[in-house]
């Protein structure tokens, strides 16, 4: 395993009947409520089946947006709210709050929940493939698409459709600007950390390793400090997460272009940068067990255990030896106090999140058909109906722990 991602839970949700029985007055109306409880059933079953790819779920999540998208777009030639947008009560809970469930009469809040989730299975897949055994460099790919497409729905959601929430999410919720901000720059750094590793392997350029893994602890960082306002009973596991990434990656950074000072004859400066990387590294690795002895959501895995891990830090010594031995026999540097500034900009392979569109309306939803749901007979009681005080259960996920690690790199 070349890989290890920290993950949150999934978002869990109430069901949803769709029983709009007095409203939808015609056999076209109701095979739409019909579909939508079908469609929205299946998706959810796919975010926990291990054998889900990304085709499976791209053609079930546009099948029921396509759907869902019937209750919230125009549909009557006017630019007037769709009159169905309202009719019906959804409930999901959120990564970090456990089973407190929101609730919204809102079928933009339908939308955006179920694509979150959308996001996140993305994320869960990149990283159950990044722990596989033996990955190839096709999985490899497809973890680095998974991850960028993650980011991209995470972004679109932020920028379209949650401005468009009537009632504003609460703090600490999902679709709260620290919260999304959060998930679209992780998903950004854990790209960067597979085109790292695609660096790595196929020998590049040291500079190029060294301004991607400085850019890529930027990220960490960034992610770090945006939810350094939220309560921590509920993100410091992640934030730990963040932390140890970002030291781990400015241990690369600083190991990486010790090496190209090292190439460029200055190997007091190329000493001291690979003094700083076993600072960095040094921390990264307290920071592992502090995560691990954490409460909260996330992963029980070892990070600092992992052969990824060791093989840096092991990498590290022996530049590091190197360098001082070649400035005892060649150079005789005096080695700087002040580590060397990394003023490093990548100019290739930084991760950017693949744009995110819905898929067109259903051709089910048509303006004849529309004209069939009749609100002033209002919906009958519906039996199914979930109590306002029922706790929703956590999904039960399959077991994504990482497999045995071989120290296979991603290529």
């Amino acid at each position: 395993m070349t890989h290890w991602f920290h993950r949150n839970p999934l978002k869990a949700t109430a069901p949803v009947s769709f029983n709009l029985y007095g409203v939808a007055s015609s056999p076209a109306a109701n095979k739409i409520c019909n579909d939508l409880r079908t469609t929205r059933a299946r998706l959810l079953d796919m975010f926990t089946d291990a054998t889900c790819t990304p085709e499976i779920m791209k053609k079930s999540s546009d099948e029921y947006f396509a759907l869902i998208q019937g209750f919230i777009l125009p549909l009557d030639g006017t630019t007037q709210e769709n009159k169905l947008r309202f009719i019906q009560n959804f409930k999901w809970t959120d990564t970090l709050q456990g089973n407190i469930a929101s609730a919204q009469q809102d079928a933009v809040f339908e939308l955006v929940s179920m694509a979150f989730n959308v996001a996140v299975w993305y994320s869960k897949f990149a990283s159950r493939l990044a722990g596989k055994e033996n990955i190839t460099e096709d999985e490899a790919k497809d973890v680095h698409k998974s991850l960028k497409i993650a980011a991209g729905i995470f972004k679109t959601l932020k920028e379209t459709h949650i401005p468009r929430l009537i009632t504003p999410a609460e703090k600490g919720r999902d679709l709260e600007p620290r919260v999304i901000d959060t998930y679209i720059v992780q998903s950004q750094a854990e790209a960067q950390e597979v085109t790292i590793a695609r660096a790595i392997e196929l020998k590049h350029n040291a500079s190029l390793i060294a301004a991607l893994s400085f850019e890529t602890a930027n990220f960490y960082q960034k992610a770090d400090h945006t939810l350094n306002t939220l309560d921590p009973e509920c993100s410091s596991k992640w934030k730990k997460y963040l932390q140890l990434k970002q030291h781990f990656y400015m241990a690369y950074a600083h190991c990486y272009h010790g090496q190209t000072l090292l190439a460029g004859d200055k190997c007091g400066e190329a000493i001291r940068s690979l003094q700083e990387a076993e600072k960095f590294y040094s921390r990264a690795e307290a920071l592992c067990k502090e995560y691990r002895q954490m409460k909260g959501p996330g992963s029980t895995a070892k990070p600092s255990e992992q052969l990824f891990f060791k093989k840096l830090g092991t990498f590290i010594k022996n530049t590091l030896e190197k360098c001082q031995r070649e400035n005892s026999f060649i150079y005789f540097h005096k080695v700087p106090a002040e580590a060397p500034a990394l003023e490093l900009k990548a100019s290739y392979g930084l991760a950017e999140p693949t744009p995110f569109e819905l898929p067109p309306l259903s051709a089910q939803c048509t303006p004849e058909v529309y004209a069939t749901f009749d609100l002033t007979k209002g919906p009958k009681e519906d039996k199914a109906k979930a109590k306002h005080d029922e706790e929703i259960k956590p999904v039960k996920e399959p077991d994504l722990k990482p497999q045995k690690d071989t120290g296979c790199v991603v290529s």
